[in-house]
């Protein structure tokens, strides 16, 4: 069955638009780092995409690490805090988002981070986040569980007055593209290449980069 044209465009934030996922890498793996572990791919792949107070308990019991998850937090976030605001925007990201906006096609961002993590990550590119009407991070309030939970993109999606089945959403993380598929979206995705391509099965599409996408395919003008 032929899907709907897409008119509303909901896009994640870390992994998608810029490259925060190196930086969480190298944090997590400069504290895990002590205790003698390896932070890899494994594991990884299980916390991407999800709210950090759910990723940091899955990581601190999975590693084993002698830490409880708000320390382990704790420390993270100071580490990070010092990374983010140099972080760069993944190849297409820019260009595709100007592109929707200058169609007039309604975009939001639906993100995992915290709202003063979203600062500092996007501080350096407030030019084009700036074009973003809406912006939902997994501490809004009207959020009650994170991803793979749909709430973030129903939300999302709510505010810019979309419908769920005509609306695209872009992610990189098997929990991102779960919560968009329950929340009735249609998704793209973009993993990371060390990600395993079987885990992103319900996909409309897997891209290499959002230079890849075609707005044609889905209804959207190019």
């Amino acid at each position: 069955m032929k899907k709907p044209a897409v008119t509303h465009v909901l896009f994640d934030m870390d992994g998608l638009l810029l490259d925060t996922e190196i930086i969480y890498t190298q944090v997590t793996q400069e504290i895990v780092g002590r205790f003698g572990k390896v932070f890899d791919w494994s594991i990884k792949a299980n916390m991407i995409g999800r709210r950090s107070v759910d990723s940091s308990r899955y990581l601190v019991e999975a590693m084993d690490i002698p830490m409880a998850p708000e320390e382990y937090l704790e420390e993270r976030d100071s580490l990070l805090r010092k990374a983010f605001p140099d972080c760069k925007p993944l190849p297409g990201a820019e260009r595709l988002v100007r592109h929707l906006h200058e169609n007039n096609v309604p975009i939001a961002v639906a993100t995992s981070s915290s709202e003063d993590l979203y600062d500092l990550k996007t501080q350096s590119h407030r030019s084009w986040f700036d074009l973003f009407p809406v912006t939902v991070t997994g501490d809004d309030p009207d959020i009650s569980d994170g991803k793979p939970a749909p709430d973030i993109f129903l939300v999302a999606g709510k505010r810019i007055g979309a419908t769920p089945e005509s609306t695209l959403v872009f992610e990189d993380a098997p929990s991102g593209l779960q919560a968009a598929k329950t929340a009735g979206m249609q998704a793209v995705v973009v993993p990371d290449p060390n990600m395993d391509k079987s885990r992103y099965a319900d996909a409309d599409a897997i891209l290499n980069s959002l230079t890849e996408f075609n707005p044609a395919d889905f209804g959207l003008k190019i």
